[in-house]
Formats: C-alpha cells, structure tokens, sequence
C-alpha cells in the first residue's frame, strides 16, 4: 500500500506562464472570461501543454453496501444497489445518460454488495466483501480489504490512461454510504455529526436522527484512529469511497486530472488529501450540492465548485453536467483569435 504516498505528477509552470501570455492576447477585455480563463491555465500546467484538451473523459462508477444501514439510516433497501447497477449498466441511469451525451468511457464496478450483481459488460465484478461492516459495532473494514479496494482504484485508473482518457470522473452507487462520507468526514474535519449530516437518499426526521446517532456512536468508538486518515478509511469508509480515494490519488501520481462529485467524493477526495497531499492540483471540483454537509467540506478543501444546481444524486452527475465547463474553456483557449491575427486594435 505504499504506492498511495508517491508524490503527485509536477504541474509545469512554464506551460501555466505559456497559457497566461496567450490569455493577455485573445480578443476580449483582460479577465473578461473569468474562471474560464484561470481554467485554461490550470490545464495547461497540468498537461504541460499552452493548449490544453479535454476530449477523452472517463467515467468508473464504484459501487458497494455499507454495514450501517442495520441503524435504519436509509430510506430505502441494499436491493436497491444491486438494481442501480443494472440500470447503470443498461443505460436508464442519470450518469447513464449525461456519459453518453459527453462521449465518456464509462463503466461500472462492483465493489462489494449484500446481494449478487448479474454479469454484464459493463460491470466489473471486483468485490472486496459483502459490504462493509457496520461502523457503529467495528471497523467498516479490514486492513486487507482496504488495500483491496484502494488498489482496484488505481488499476481502474492505469486502466483508462492506457486506453487514451485525458480527464477522470468517479461515481458511487450504495445504499449508506451518505452515512459513511458524512462519519468520514466529521472525522477528518473534527467536528460533530449534526454539522455533516444529511437526507441523503431523502429520510424524514426520524431517519435523520438516526443517521445522526450512528454517526455519533461511530466516531466515539473510533476515536484513536483520528490521527491517520488511513486508519479513518478503514474504520469508517465505504469499499467504493476507498475505490474512490485510490482513484484520486493514482490519477494525480500518473498525471491525469480528475473532476471530483458531489458529497462522497468529495469525502474520498477529503480522504485522499489527508492521505497525499501533493494530489491537490489534479483535483477539480464540479458543483456544490444539496446535501447538507458539502459546502462546508468544500470549504474545507478551499475548493472553488464549477455549478451549483442544487442536485443531490450522486453517481459522479455533477461531474458530467459540469465537464462541458472544462472543455469550454479549452476550446476558447485555443480557438479564439489573438489580436494580432483578427486585426483588431488592442486599445
């Protein structure tokens, strides 16, 4: 598992002063383009290009059960995991869609969950267990298992730059796991259960108390694990969530940038960071949710979302409603005319 400490791919400033020159000379006031313009230079850096491309996204949808929903934090059943893959992989899903609209190579894979998941060929059967276990009792899980799903993260990743992707975008399907990044994070962030907590999949009230009970009694029994953010992955995580967080990191390690969800991501992603800081850069956010506890974990990460539409779906959506953003700003980057080639008087 050491591999999830190598530095970060270095971010080229010479190709980031390249872009910024470029920028000073397209046809528009100065600034006028606003985060777009900052964007483009991001990417050029990243990429070590002056004429960054986002054409080749990939999209791995993670998917697993969590143990605590035996506290009644969900308002809805594990089969619901298992026929949202299927959906997933049958094209009827949102992510499903917004994949096929943005010309992603996308796939779903099956981290672990309570009932089987049928072949397909989009589905990747790579279970690490039956879920995890309920946090409120042990350790989501064990020390093998996240090095498991961490390490599936990164081949999926190795996997999809192989094969040309030059952006990446994960998602998450599990019944519990709001539950799960909500504990996560309150541990990395240190702070109380009622601060992060959220609806999720939509309970009322009763089943808000309840999430927020189960978190509380998770972060007491883990309590001394606070110090390393792997220990809180393995104490509190979801197999998908640790899926997630060895994406992160691989796709930074190996140079590829990745637009980082809504609330469980961006717990990986909180997750990751605690883990390798050098990741940073890589990281792009793509909205801020509905959930409750996401603007304060943005804020957290001192990271800036593309949109805010109020959505709350998780599956890596926002990524992909939120990737045209991204390639917006290259193609203006690129196609727009300085200047000088217009013929237009700079004032």
């Amino acid at each position: 598992m050491q591999w999830i400490f190598d530095k970060a791919g270095e971010v080229s400033a010479e190709h980031e002063r390249q872009a910024r020159e470029r920028q000073a000379e397209l046809t528009k006031p100065p600034g006028s383009l606003g985060l777009l313009e900052e964007l483009a230079i991001r990417l050029a850096g990243l990429q070590h290009s002056a004429r960054p491309r986002i054409e080749r996204p990939a999209i791995r949808i993670y998917a697993a059960d969590h143990g605590v929903v035996a506290e009644g934090v969900s308002a809805f059943p594990q089969e619901v995991t298992v026929q949202m893959i299927m959906n997933f992989a049958n094209g009827g899903a949102a992510i499903s869609v917004l994949a096929r609209q943005i010309g992603a190579d996308f796939q779903v894979i099956n981290m672990g969950t309570a009932h089987p998941v049928p072949d397909h060929a989009l589905v990747r059967q790579a279970a690490v267990g039956p879920g995890t276990r309920n946090f409120c009792e042990s350790a989501a899980m064990s020390r093998g298992q996240l090095e498991q799903a961490l390490a599936q993260g990164k081949s999926s990743v190795d996997e999809v730059i192989k094969a040309g992707a030059d952006l990446f975008i994960g998602g998450e399907m599990g019944i519990g796991n709001t539950t799960s990044a909500a504990a996560l994070a309150c541990a990395m962030l240190d702070r109380p259960a009622a601060d992060l907590v959220g609806a999720g999949t939509g309970v009322d009230a009763a089943g808000l108390r309840k999430k927020i009970a189960a978190v509380d009694r998770a972060l007491s029994l883990h309590r001394t694990a606070f110090g390393d953010p792997v220990s809180i992955l393995m104490c509190l995580g979801g197999f998908e969530i640790a899926a997630l967080t060895g994406s992160y990191i691989r796709s930074a390690q190996q140079g590829l940038p990745v637009l980082v969800d809504g609330f469980i991501c961006g717990a990986a992603a909180l997750a990751a960071l605690g883990i390798n800081p050098s990741i940073r850069p890589w990281l792009f956010f793509a909205h801020q949710s509905a959930e409750q506890g996401h603007r304060l974990l943005l804020n957290a990460l001192n990271a800036r979302p593309l949109v805010s539409l109020d959505m709350r779906l998780g599956e890596g959506s926002g990524g992909a409603v939120a990737l045209p953003l991204l390639q917006a700003a290259c193609r203006l980057h690129n196609q727009m005319a300085t200047f000088a080639e217009a013929g237009v008087s700079e004032g």
